[in-house]
């Protein structure tokens, strides 16, 4: 004899906890978040909660992971490439993508830096940023060049935070700024298919 209610499943529980704490993460701050709120907030016990994760720190563990995975996921591609400009095309294309389901992730890393820097979720979202940037400085390059690829590479990632306060929606701004960083791309493979003056 069954129930005929079904039971939530661990997973979903699991899931139903990280997406209410990552809304308590942007909304209030890391710092300012306590397990007590996330449990109250999802109207569990705070020993319920506990039973999934035992910290802060797990919670957004986990939702680095699980968000981090489209860039992880990108990175292997990236890795299989030749580094040809089709290739950073395509790297800054779908790292615009990545970014757009894990802002929240990157807005909490970044607005709570002394706190998780040396945490691993820091490092792990440190390492992603840095392989994405070793795939787009790949191959030869001037200084410039590499300078290019570097703004190119920081308009994508930063630029939604800097845009925050420019009216539009954030898809519209994500589309603008991955135009931009294209354009700045374009103009690093000109500077470094450009033949040098003689001095």
């Amino acid at each position: 004899m069954g129930s005929s209610t079904p039971q939530p499943r661990k997973s979903d529980t699991r899931e139903r906890i990280q997406h209410t704490a990552l809304g308590l993460f942007v909304s209030r701050g890391y710092e300012k978040t306590s397990l007590r709120e996330i449990a109250e907030e999802l109207g569990v016990t705070k020993a319920a909660l506990y039973y999934h994760f035992k910290t802060k720190e797990d919670i957004l563990g986990a939702l680095s992971e699980q968000l981090g995975r489209p860039v992880d996921e990108l990175v292997s591609w990236g890795e299989a490439q030749p580094p040809t400009l089709e290739t950073k095309r395509e790297l800054l294309s779908r790292y615009s993508e990545a970014l757009r389901d894990a802002a929240p992730i990157y807005r909490i890393m970044q607005e709570n830096q002394a706190t998780l820097r040396n945490l691993s979720i820091g490092r792990a979202q440190r390492e992603r940023v840095n392989a994405v940037s070793r795939l787009l400085h790949a191959g030869d390059g001037a200084l410039d060049t590499q300078v290019r690829y570097a703004s190119a590479l920081l308009t994508v990632h930063y630029g939604a935070l800097t845009l925050e306060t420019v009216q539009g929606d954030a898809e519209s701004k994500r589309r603008a700024l991955l135009a931009v960083a294209l354009e700045i791309l374009e103009t690093a493979d000109r500077d470094a298919s450009a033949v040098p003056a003689a001095g």
